[in-house]
């Protein structure tokens, strides 16, 4: 609870500015939440960004969650931030965009989520899904939303087309973090009109120690999206080991509707299928899931999250379960 203070004095106290010298925007977030898998939650987040002088753009992130008990099998309020009830740098970052006859540059190093698909912070906190797709929990031995790496990544290409390349070593965040090691990851996207599309590779140290999940951690990754008229499709598709002997194959679809005429409302809906082989046999060999819900905005700042559930394949988990938060968030430039 101290560090959920913290952040928020922060918050309070800081007063983002625009000089001659740098521009910095800042953003609090607070959110408290209940389950019908029989837990609260409470987190908040803290960030900020800009770009100074010399053309350089910087963010950072901090992060407190907790969730009321920690002996309940739940992803619930997980979907891009981990509940372990300690103060977490998230992103810690600064990149440098080029624009050489025509191509874009753009090169970044620090502390960063691993370019792996659909994967920022932002694609899975904000949009009304309070569990990240089970092909993102790092508790199913998959990639994880909490993965960071602390290193290097290099984009280049024209605007619709780019290929990036990041090495680094991870610094995940949470209670299922990776070993040590060197990480490798390649990422190529395109566009086309109102389609985006990407395929990436992973080549990692597993989240079990070795004497449990030898050997490394490979994924391979194809996503998408489409945007027209206040509707976004999405999704991804993850295959790949967790370790040697063992596979994991799964994917999610995202419908995500906000259109004029629903006001403060937008409609989401998720789709969802993990199949394993060679884990924990507890876990059960899939987990399927479907998720209705909305989110609406209350009033300026404040914001109600209402997602329906209903899962199968994964013994550990209710069959059905309802999740509810409200999240209040201020931005000051």
């Amino acid at each position: 609870m101290r560090a959920l203070v913290l952040v928020m004095s922060l918050a309070c106290v800081i007063h983002p500015r625009e000089a001659a010298s740098q521009s910095l925007t800042a953003e609090a977030a607070v959110t408290g939440g209940y389950s019908t898998d029989d837990l609260a939650a409470a987190a908040a987040q803290l960030r900020a960004f800009g770009e100074t002088k010399g053309a350089w753009r910087f963010f950072g992130e901090l992060s407190w969650a907790g969730r009321s008990r920690d002996d309940v099998e739940s992803d619930a309020f997980g979907a891009a931030y981990p509940y372990g009830k300690r103060l977490d740098v998230i992103e810690a970052y600064g990149e440098r965009l080029l624009r050489p006859g025509g191509a874009i540059v753009d090169v970044r190093g620090g502390r960063f989520r691993p370019p792996f698909g659909i994967s920022s912070g932002s694609d899975h906190a904000y949009w009304g899904f309070l569990r990240p797709p089970a092909i993102r929990y790092a508790e199913f031995l998959v990639v994880s939303n909490t993965f960071l790496e602390h290193g290097v990544s290099v984009l280049a290409g024209v605007p619709k087309l780019t290929v990036e390349a990041a090495v680094g070593a991870p610094a995940d965040v949470g209670d299922h973090g990776r070993r040590g090691g060197a990480d490798a990851l390649v990422r190529v996207q395109g566009y086309a009109g109102r389609f985006i599309a990407g395929i990436s590779y992973m080549r990692t140290s597993p989240i079990e120690t070795a004497a449990i999940a030898p050997g490394r951690a490979t994924f391979t990754g194809i996503d998408a999206r489409w945007m027209s008229g206040g509707v976004q499709l999405r999704g991804e598709w993850v295959d790949g080991q967790p370790f040697d002997f063992a596979t994991s194959t799964g994917w999610y679809a995202d419908v995500i509707v906000h259109r004029t005429h629903m006001g403060p409302v937008t409609a989401i809906a998720r789709f969802e299928r993990l199949d394993r082989e060679g884990l924990n046999e507890a876990a059960g060999e899939y987990l399927s899931r479907e998720t209705l819900g909305a989110r609406v905005r209350v009033s300026e700042g404040l914001s109600l999250t209402v997602n329906v559930l209903h899962q199968s394949g994964d013994p550990r988990y209710r069959p059905n379960a309802l999740d509810v938060a409200v999240t209040w968030s201020v931005r000051s430039r």
